[in-house]
């Protein structure tokens, strides 16, 4: 990806490949113009690269199913453009950065089926164009479900089963 000598690319879609390695940290080189980022359905493991925060046009992040691992940058909150951020069915550990309740254009939540853990940042409360998924499943999320999530009142779909929750 970071060899990539191209010009003014605004849509990369790499998804069911079979590329494997990291996401190299010159994926913040693509920042002029890269609006729509599919790595989706391949081999990539490693880290997510604090340089995607770099990509500051943005609209749409999927990187799921893959064997990526360690912590969601909090370089991720850096996206003013981004409503689509996909994370889904990784290794992808550590808390839910509070810095995507930042992103007040996010539409689409979805980081289910990874090993996050700890509470759930009450900063995504201020997500208030999250309309369509808020999808936390299958992780290791711990403490209460934030009340403030309950002021949200667009979302379609909210999924936060198979977590260790507990009640207030």
């Amino acid at each position: 990806i970071g060899k990539l000598a191209l010009g003014p690319l605004i849509y990369l879609e790499l998804n069911n490949n079979n590329i494997s390695g990291t996401i190299p940290s010159e994926v913040g080189l693509l920042s002029s113009w890269l609006r729509y980022l599919f790595l989706s359905s391949n081999n990539l493991s490693g880290t997510i690269p604090t340089e995607v925060g770099l990509l500051s046009y943005l609209d749409l992040l999927e990187i799921s199913t893959n064997q990526l691992n360690g912590p969601i940058p909090s370089e991720i909150g850096l996206l003013p453009r981004v409503e689509s951020l996909i994370l889904s069915s990784n290794h992808l550990n550590g808390p839910i950065p509070s810095e995507i309740g930042l992103l007040s254009r996010l539409r689409d939540l979805s980081l289910f089926s990874n090993t996050l853990s700890g509470a759930i940042p009450t900063e995504l409360s201020n997500l208030y164009n999250l309309v369509t998924i808020f999808n936390l499943t299958s992780n290791s999320l711990t403490g209460t479900v934030p009340m403030e999530l309950g002021m949200m009142s667009n979302i379609q779909k909210l999924d936060l089963s198979n977590n260790k929750l507990a009640n207030s």
